[in-house]
């Protein structure tokens, strides 16, 4: 038998889940509107498709930028958190024990059983019980810039070929719809599993992202109608 009970959550996949889903979200939306914009306008196929091809690449490197920025921001801040708490760590070592005394109490643990697990947490690694408990950084939600920005940028390359593959396949006749319901359909698709990965409701994840993606294209067509020209 082993002698730890180990437990897998579905929380452990947010930290790689959100990236992915908002990389794969945007490439289908913002590809999607943009395509349904460009063929209201009445262009020609070339342009359709350069026009796609164009957002795929602006966009992917625009959401691993973003992400990379973001996300970056947050590890300097948890890496001057913990340089603080080294320092801190190092010149005041009995009241950082007090204070992680004091986060046990305040979970339930009497003041007996606070100080024995301050103690023994501290002994095993101070650094790894104060970042965790004091200021909530722990393996599962440290900041990983690159990791975030590659998973961004291939995601919304993935989601953006999806109305692009339409733009390839579908009769000219009928490309604006086609777009439309291959793009509303993987968005139901990928907001259902999303949710059902975070453990949330399959159905309001699905039904939430189609609605306001939506509302997006159903925008950049009638720009697209309003100030296109006949070709």
């Amino acid at each position: 038998m082993s002698k730890f009970h180990i437990e897998h959550h579905k929380v452990d996949a947010i930290s790689w889940l959100r990236a992915a889903v908002l990389g794969a979200n945007d490439g289908i939306v913002s590809t999607a509107s943009l395509l349904v914009g460009v063929v209201a306008a009445h262009a020609s196929h070339d342009n359709i498709l350069l026009t796609g091809i164009a957002g795929l690449v602006a966009g992917a490197m625009s959401m691993a930028t973003g992400e990379y920025v973001s996300v970056h921001s947050q590890a300097d801040s948890e890496h001057a958190a913990l340089s603080q708490e080294k320092y801190e760590l190092a010149n005041d070592p009995v009241g950082e024990h007090r204070e992680l005394m004091g986060i046990y109490m305040r979970r339930g643990l009497n003041q007996e059983t606070a100080h024995l697990v301050a103690t023994q947490l501290m002994a095993h690694d101070a650094l790894d019980a104060h970042a965790r408990d004091e200021l909530g950084i722990s393996e599962t939600t440290a900041a990983r810039p690159v990791q975030a920005a590659l998973v961004s940028a291939l995601s919304f390359a993935i989601g953006a070929a999806l109305p692009l593959a339409v733009v390839l396949l579908a009769p000219a006749g009928v490309l604006l719809e086609a777009i439309v319901m291959v793009a509303l359909a993987s968005l139901a698709v990928l907001g259902a599993v999303a949710a059902r990965t975070g453990g949330a409701n399959v159905w309001k994840g699905a039904m939430r992202v189609s609605l306001w993606s939506s509302i997006a294209m159903a925008s950049t067509a009638a720009i697209g109608s309003i100030f296109g020209a006949v070709v």
